[in-house]
């Protein structure tokens, strides 16, 4: 756990709500934590926005308190901004990283710079959403904006986001639709809107959608996901950049790609971490993240000499070898860096697919494989959160329906940095498949834990954006990308790779069960190794983490709490999967509210049968306000046919017991290629 600082160089004023005023007549609300130097405008300072649909006012509001409170109190103004339509902030959220949460985002800054406590510089710091439109922002140039730090986002909305992973349809996509879903009619507090809540409220629940079905009517790269993916162009983005993430999120191949493609001042970081600030983590080690910010702060908006620039552009945490288990509160490593990246210090190395099974050896011929649908059943969460079981079990479970090759023994320690990747030459029976890759490192016992992951659709072999069916026999190339990763595989061990033609529920099954014919002999792993860096045990402590005190909060315990499971009957072949998003209950006494929330998400699938796949939700939220209780409750259930998405949707709304509004939908969306 992070320490408690109470005491500051600064005194800090909270405003708990400010409206920040838009060109069409919208106001945002923010909270802003000011300086004492700055309250009378006498000595502006810069100012650090963070800017999510997250409910500042009591989603986030414990958090925000650690981390603004602490900046605030070094000298510089944090401003928590609500997107529109979200918390207490006017209007309509109507998706995920629209131009009009930019452009909202670009006039929220030039506002923030011509205010007197600002001295006419803005940076952006935001984990995930607030990653995400930092860098969006970024490349829209406001003249403001000197600075952004984005923790675990990307640069690729479609490609490394939530929704299609490497084309396949991935498991978070309706899950996150049904999370966003839960959250996008709750109400503003009538505290702070006073008697306009009942009807921003009651626009909110009519204007209510699952995004689910606008995602499924883009199943390729078009321009709805190039909108929003600074990829693109990444020369747009001019201003300095600082890139964080973990080897336990689903964003760490975001750091890389952006130190390697912007071109003006950046540094990486990934650490061990799930999806969290470095500094409030739930796979250690923790470190000083906070004093990391404030001297990137000092170095690029008040020109004070912090030593920040003078480290390597990429710093990671190099993981070592751990037996395979759902949950881990640490991961043993070290700090590792390199120079510039991509490094050249970095050597690929090819081990190809050989005869029986070898890795790195020789032998022409062809395996084939066909796996069952079991095989993903046990591969924990995609983006974790460090909760009990999100990591993937012992990969000989899977390995049962994959294609294995091992390598033999290694003879001393081989590290790798990077991303792997898998150079497939196969032929299908289908159409349609997908292939999913695993990277192993396998224990002289035979224990096999998973190093990273890498899932192509078939169709996609040659473009996201241009998919092509498959023609049955015909011998074909692709590149399949794994995760970008950092891991030390020890002597003794051995390197695994295990292919397979399903991985569900992180990949929704193509409509047909299909074999691959990999051809042995000219399909190869290629691995990024890392040779030793003797400056590394030189790099400098980040120090413990620190933050301020938290606003007061008081989680109540929970009964039945859902729990991450499996389930197999073995007689019907149904297999079930159950992934509780959330499962909570909290009172916030300085506000006098308590929310009460409950997430739940099961994949079922029937094996054998791939049109069985069906993924089911269900989302509880009640939030207790001093006059007022309002009940939101919605269900979801997707499923499909060979030919489509089928997408069916509840919602229920409840003031107190009285049911205000209710809802439905169902609809279908033809399947392109997935």
């Amino acid at each position: 756990m992070p320490q408690i600082q109470t005491e500051f160089p600064h005194q800090v004023h909270i405003v708990e709500t400010l409206w920040v005023p838009l060109p069409d007549g919208t106001r945002l609300a923010a909270k802003v934590w000011l300086p004492d130097t700055a309250l009378s405008g006498a000595a502006p300072v810069p100012v650090l926005l963070e800017y999510l649909p997250y409910r500042l006012r009591d989603g986030t509001r414990t958090r925000d308190q650690g981390l603004h409170m602490y900046v605030a109190g070094h000298g510089y103004a944090c401003v928590r901004l609500d997107i529109r339509g979200t918390g207490d902030s006017e209007g309509i959220i109507t998706g995920e990283y629209t131009e009009q949460e930019q452009l909202d985002g670009v006039a929220a800054i030039e506002w923030l710079a011509a205010q007197p406590w600002c001295d006419g510089q803005v940076s952006m710091i935001g984990i995930s959403w607030g990653g995400f439109n930092g860098l969006q922002i970024a490349a829209l140039q406001p003249a403001a904006l000197k600075s952004i730090i984005t923790v675990g986002s990307t640069d690729d909305r479609y490609a490394t986001d939530i929704h299609w992973v490497g084309g396949c349809l991935s498991k978070d996509n309706f899950d996150w639709s049904a999370t966003m879903f839960s959250g996008n009619d709750l109400p503003p507090d009538p505290q702070v809107v006073g008697e306009a809540w009942r009807d921003m409220w009651m626009d909110r629940v009519k204007a209510n959608q699952p995004w689910i079905i606008e995602w499924l009517h883009h199943q390729r790269r078009d321009d709805y996901w190039k909108q929003g993916s600074i990829c693109e162009d990444f020369s747009a983005i001019k201003i300095p950049v600082y890139a964080v993430s973990g080897w336990a999120d689903n964003y760490s191949e975001a750091v890389p790609r952006l130190l390697a493609n912007l071109k003006g001042p950046r540094l990486g970081l990934v650490g061990p971490w799930a999806h969290s600030y470095p500094h409030e983590v739930t796979v250690e080690p923790a470190i000083g993240w906070l004093q990391e910010l404030v001297r990137w702060l000092d170095h690029w908006t008040k020109g004070i000499d912090s030593g920040m620039m003078d480290q390597p552009m990429y710093r990671v945490w190099m993981q070592e070898y751990v037996p395979p288990q759902t949950c881990y509160l640490d991961r043993p490593g070290r700090w590792v860096a390199e120079d510039i990246w991509p490094s050249p210090r970095i050597q690929p190395e090819r081990l190809t697919l050989g005869a029986h099974g070898i890795l790195g050896g020789r032998g022409q011929g062809t395996a084939q494989i066909c796996s069952p649908l079991w095989v993903g059943l046990t591969a924990g969460e995609v983006g974790r959160y460090g909760n009990d079981a999100d990591w993937p079990t012992d990969q000989r479970e899977d390995d049962g329906g994959s294609l294995v090759f091992l390598s033999t023994p290694l003879t001393a320690t081989k590290e790798i940095l990077g991303a792997p990747q898998l150079h497939l030459t196969f032929s299908s029976d289908k159409t349609q498949a997908l292939v999913a890759v695993r990277l192993n490192d396998v224990a002289p016992d035979g224990r096999s834990t998973r190093v990273a992951l890498g899932m192509l659709n078939l169709s996609h072999r040659d473009s996201h954006e241009h998919a092509t069916a498959l023609i049955p026999g015909q011998t074909y190339s692709a590149t399949v990308d794994l995760d970008d990763t950092a891991h030390s595989f020890p002597p003794g061990h051995r390197i695994g790779i295990s292919i397979s033609t399903t991985y569900y529920p992180i990949a929704w099954p193509s409509p047909e069960l299909a074999t691959l014919t990999v051809h042995l002999g000219e399909s190869q792993l290629e691995l990024p190794v890392r040779p030793a860096r003797p400056e590394d045990a030189n790099l400098p402590d980040f120090g413990p983490p620190i933050i301020a005190p938290q606003t007061p909060h008081t989680y109540h315990p929970i009964e039945n709490r859902p729990q991450r499971r499996v389930t197999r009957d073995l007689l019907s072949g149904k297999m079930t999967v159950d992934f509780p998003r959330w499962n909570y209950s909290k009172t916030m006494p300085d506000i006098g509210q308590t929310q009460t929330a409950t997430g739940i998400i099961s994949h079922e699938i029937i094996d054998g049968d791939p049109l069985s796949a069906v993924t089911l939700t269900d989302y509880k939220v009640t939030m207790q306000f001093p006059d007022h209780t309002i009940h939101h409750h919605s269900t979801g259930r997707m499923s499909c046919t060979a030919t489509h998405f089928r997408v069916q949707q509840t919602l229920k709304i409840h003031e107190a017991d009285t049911l205000i509004f209710e809802r439905e939908w169902d609809e279908e969306i033809a399947r392109d290629m997935v």
